[in-house]
Order: C-alpha cells, then sequence, then structure tokens
C-alpha cells in the first residue's frame, strides 16, 4: 500500500521550489538580520557599551560577508558601523583600522564620514561632526602627550584638502604651543562629538527604519507573556476546583511569565567602499604586508594580552572614576588607553585598589 501524500506539504514545497527560489529568501532573510545587528549596534553606541558593541560588530562584520548580501542601503549601513567602531575607539592611538599605522582611529573615522556626506540631510550637522572629528584627532594626542602623533595628525590634514582650511591652521596653533586644554578643544570635545552623532543616527534610522525582525521579536515576546498569562489564569481556576473537592496532595502553580515588557530598542535615535570594519594590530599588519593575500574572513584578536598593572594604569583608573563615577567602565575606557584590558578588568582591578585601601 503506498504511503498517502501530505497536499499540505506538497503544495508548500511546490511553492518554495517554483514560485520562489530559497536564495532570494536567503537574502532577504540575511538583510533582516543585518538590520537587526545594525539597529543593535546604534544602541550600543549609545549606551556607550564598549564590550557589548565589540561583540556585536563580529557578528556584523560575518553577517556583511554574506555573498547573498547585496544592495547600496545595506553597503550604507556596513559603512556606517565602520564609521562608529573608528569612534568608539577613539581614544587608543594604538589601535589600528588601516594599513597606515599613522592613522589613528579618528583621522580613519574622519576619511569614512567624508564619504558619508550623502546620508546627511542636515548640511550644518555633517560639518559639526567633521569639525569635532578633526579636533579630537588632534586633542586625544595632546591629552596623551603624544605630540609627535599630533603632529602627524597635522601634516595628515595638509594633505586632505577637503576638510576646512580654518580649522587646520587653528590646530596647528595649539599644538605649536601644547595648549592641551584650549578652550577650542574644550568645546570641540569627545563627548560633544559622541552626542552629535547620536544625532546623527537618530534622524537615518528614522528616514531609513531597520526594525522589521526586532518588530516580529517584540510581537512575538508580547504573545508568549499573554499565553503565559492566560495559562495560568486556567490553572488557578482548576486549582481551586480541586482544592473544594479535596484538601489532600499538594498542586504545583505554573510560574506566571513577565508581563513586563521592554522598549524594542528604538535608539532616540554611500557610497559604495571597502572599509575594514574590525581593527588591525601592528603584528597583523606586518603578517598583511609580507603575504600576497590575507584571509579576510578570518576575525583575529587585535589587542596584545593585559600585562600587569602599573602605576600608571592604576592612575588612569583612578581618575577616571573620580571624573565619570565608579561602574561608569565603558565611559572610562574611551578616555585612557588600558592596553587592550575590558571594562570587567577594571571593576575587578578597582575592587583590589578598594581592599588595598589604595583609593582616596
Amino acid at each position: 500500500m503506498e504511503p498517502e501524500i501530505n497536499n499540505k506539504t506538497a503544495t508548500v514545497a511546490s511553492y518554495i521550489d517554483g514560485s520562489v527560489r530559497f536564495a532570494q529568501v536567503t537574502a532577504v532573510a540575511t538583510g533582516w538580520m543585518l538590520d537587526f545587528m545594525f539597529v543593535s549596534l546604534c544602541r550600543r553606541f549609545k549606551e556607550g557599551k564598549f564590550d557589548e558593541f565589540n561583540e556585536a560588530l563580529l557578528t556584523l562584520q560575518a553577517i556583511s560577508q554574506t555573498p547573498s548580501l547585496k544592495g547600496d542601503l545595506h553597503d550604507e549601513k556596513t559603512m556606517i558601523c565602520a564609521f562608529l567602531a573608528r569612534v568608539m575607539h577613539g581614544k587608543q592611538l594604538d589601535v589600528l583600522f588601516e594599513e597606515d599605522d599613522d592613522v589613528m582611529p579618528l583621522m580613519s573615522a574622519a576619511k569614512i564620514w567624508s564619504n558619508l556626506e550623502h546620508t546627511v540631510a542636515d548640511e550644518s550637522l555633517f560639518t559639526t561632526i567633521t569639525i569635532l572629528l578633526l579636533v579630537q584627532s588632534v586633542a586625544v594626542c595632546l591629552e596623551k602627550g603624544k605630540l609627535s602623533s599630533a603632529s602627524s595628525v597635522l601634516k595628515w590634514l595638509d594633505n586632505n584638502n577637503e576638510f576646512p582650511q580654518k580649522v587646520r591652521v587653528k590646530l596647528s596653533t595649539i599644538v605649536t604651543r601644547r595648549e592641551t586644554y584650549h578652550p577650542f578643544l574644550m568645546s570641540f570635545s569627545f563627548s560633544r562629538l559622541l552626542e552629535t552623532i547620536q544625532t546623527y543616527l537618530d534622524a537615518y534610522l528614522e528616514k531609513n527604519p531597520s526594525d522589521y525582525l526586532l518588530k516580529a521579536a517584540e510581537m512575538m515576546v508580547q504573545s508568549q507573556n499573554i499565553e503565559g498569562l492566560e495559562d495560568v489564569v486556567t490553572q488557578d481556576s482548576s486549582l481551586s476546583e480541586e482544592a473544594n473537592k479535596s484538601t489532600e496532595g499538594r498542586k504545583t502553580k505554573r510560574k506566571l511569565l513577565s508581563t513586563k515588557i521592554t522598549d524594542a530598542w528604538k535608539p532616540d535615535t554611500c557610497k559604495k567602499a571597502f572599509v575594514s570594519l574590525r581593527r588591525i594590530s601592528k603584528n597583523e599588519l606586518s603578517q598583511m604586508t609580507s603575504r600576497k593575500s590575507t584571509d579576510t574572513s578570518k576575525i583575529t584578536k587585535t589587542r596584545k594580552p593585559p600585562q600587569k598593572w602599573t602605576s600608571q594604569l592604576d592612575k588612569y583608573l583612578k581618575d577616571g572614576v573620580k571624573h565619570h563615577g565608579q561602574g561608569k567602565w565603558s565611559r572610562i575606557l574611551l578616555d585612557y588607553d588600558f592596553e587592550g584590558r575590558t571594562g570587567t578588568m577594571l571593576k575587578d582591578r578597582w575592587r583590589v585598589l578598594m581592599k588595598a585601601d589604595k583609593v582616596g
């Protein structure tokens, strides 16, 4: 006897094989995943969560390399993520994003930003962020006592005529006089840079919604919570009836699912180009120049393993806590070079200092 044919299954298989190619479905689904990671990355940037930002960046990088993912909008979002990555690492002068080890993170960010002008509706906003990037490229070097690096930034600016001439002249004077806390630098601070970029992201996400997958997930969570609540109500009724019939035996009440739904990540919130999302270490850079080809699909660690805590690093940590407050490890990481350490490592070291009564 021949097995019965499931007409419904056959119809579905015919629909998938005939009407829509699996490659097309894959491309759409991958696009949704990239959008999800894009919004997630914008959220981490807004919150200043350094470690979570890097984790999301690696995931987005892997998705962006999918062959089926095509389209100018996806390329544009990938470019924006590359820009955000450089800004997040802006105060870490030893972190490389390009083969030229003289190009520090904020300098690289400025180069990418010039290619994102078409994504900014407000021309004044584009100009403001450009100036902030240039000013902070110099300011960060002066803060860390890297006068030679500040001079390198000025030389780099001289070779890039698209940047405002007045800003270059002003910065040159500041570097010559070594005025680390010049009012001009203070008015175009790093915190202002982050806030202004967030304003840009708000406007971009409003114009280019990337929340389809998020909304679908929110509906699913809401549905699950409602179903969980209904199950509990039904079970409570049956338990009451059983209790009236007999007081013997024990009944276990199903745990009520939380009815509190978190916000579906609504951050208050190009031109085609090939830009590395990830950081490049000096060791990796030397390998790149010695090889004819490099496997870009491999994601490698780009920071040196943390060494012993020094008195200088302890001072950075104390200054950071004094300025931002205890627990603001991600913000503190942006202000100083902790040689590859994470926010968790800063927290652990702070506990050690407190126990040793070396805080105060």
